[in-house]
């Protein structure tokens, strides 16, 4: 009986899922085909948005899952409402002035997957290929590049999985063992979801997607990390947002050198209290500051480290292994500290962790394997 309820709720979980997302894409036809076609730019068509920020803002409370909730929350409270708050404006990714090569203003299709998934279209190659052969061996290393991008995606889906199998073992593991194990199911679980939502965007855009990482375990320093490897979508977004905006104030008063600083600080401090919005929407419980903190931190010794090469004229450099050392492990260290105990105090780990078990029956039974 109890296997048969469990059923059921799986069931009405996944019938919540469709509907959320049934509501989002009506949403983004409305904002497509009424918004961007009659609406001009500025606070006028940023009005007409609100009933969109309003609904991107409330569908993920329907969700009690980790695994649909939680990509939900992210896709639509910080990755949607900050495109479409850019689109207002008639910048961003969804705009006509993007630099991509495609114009979401010309295709629903592509206007709704951009906004809907975490992905970014690549740039504009410098030199348009106009000879045949050179077009045929383009397509062939790019279908190539593919095929090594899905083997990629499942030899990191086989490293999650082990990962989540030594949960089955934890009482036999060293607590702080258990928190480096925490920090790869943390990479390798956004690796895997944001991978599969590029793939299957790019199955039905058929379009050349920018990475959302790139090999971030490779960083040698915070800039390096925070600015080119770690889950770039986000990076782009809050550049266009919070960084380029702040530096456009501030580069003026405080001359080049200094004028980004604010910028780099206000991003980290809007990440921060962006990810205590989504641990609310985990935990539903009021916000202890804890990862806003996280990202404080983070922010202030990447300006600091900013400032220092500047000052040294980039002369001093360590050895790239020492530096990699020292980077994963302060950004490690201080998440054992601030990022993960407000996640694992309100049991958001055991439930992430018993849902894998719970999917793979759920799976089985409807294959009735």
């Amino acid at each position: 009986m109890r296997k048969l309820m469990e059923d059921d709720d799986h069931d009405d979980e996944i019938q919540t899922f469709i509907k959320v997302w049934f509501y989002v894409v009506l949403s983004l036809v409305y904002t497509y085909f009424i918004v961007s076609k009659l609406i001009p730019k500025g606070f006028l068509r940023l009005i007409f948005l609100l009933p969109v920020f309003y609904l991107f803002t409330i569908l993920p409370f329907s969700l009690n899952s980790f695994h649909l909730g939680a990509p939900t929350a992210f896709y639509l409270i910080w990755l949607g409402n900050f495109k479409l708050l850019l689109f207002a404006f008639n910048l961003g990714p969804l705009s006509s002035t993007s630099t991509s090569r495609f114009d979401p203003s010309k295709s629903s299709v592509l206007f709704i997957s951009l906004a809907c998934f975490p992905i970014k279209l690549k740039e504009n190659s410098s030199k348009p290929k106009i000879i045949k052969e050179h077009i045929r061996i383009n397509i062939q290393n790019k279908n190539k590049f593919w095929r090594n991008q899905y083997l990629i995606l499942g030899l990191k889906t086989l490293i999650l999985s082990v990962v989540v199998k030594i949960y089955d073992y934890r009482q036999y593991v060293n607590p702080n063992a258990i928190l480096v194990i925490y920090c790869l199911h943390l990479y390798f679980g956004a690796e895997v979801v944001l991978g599969i939502s590029r793939a299957i965007a790019k199955t039905i855009l058929g379009l050349d997607l920018a990475p959302v990482f790139d090999q971030p375990f490779l960083s040698n320093s915070l800039q390096e990390f925070w600015g080119r490897r770690w889950n770039l979508m986000v990076t782009s977004i809050l550049r266009s947002t919070v960084y380029d905006p702040v530096c456009r104030v501030s580069t003026p008063v405080l001359g080049k050198k200094l004028g980004p600083l604010p910028g780099v600080f206000l991003t980290f401090v809007v990440s921060g209290l962006m990810h205590e919005v989504l641990y609310y929407y985990l935990t539903r419980v009021d916000p202890t500051w804890e990862v806003t903190w996280f990202f404080v931190i983070q922010g202030l010794c990447t300006s600091l480290e900013g400032v220092i090469k500047k000052s040294l004229n980039n002369k001093l450099q360590l050895n790239r292994w020492v530096s990699r050392i020292l980077t994963l492990g302060f950004i490690s260290g201080t998440g054992f500290w601030l990022f993960f105990p407000q996640l694992i105090r309100n049991g958001v780990d055991i439930k992430a962790i018993g849902e894998y078990g719970i999917m793979v029956e759920f799976v089985k039974n409807k294959l009735h394997l």
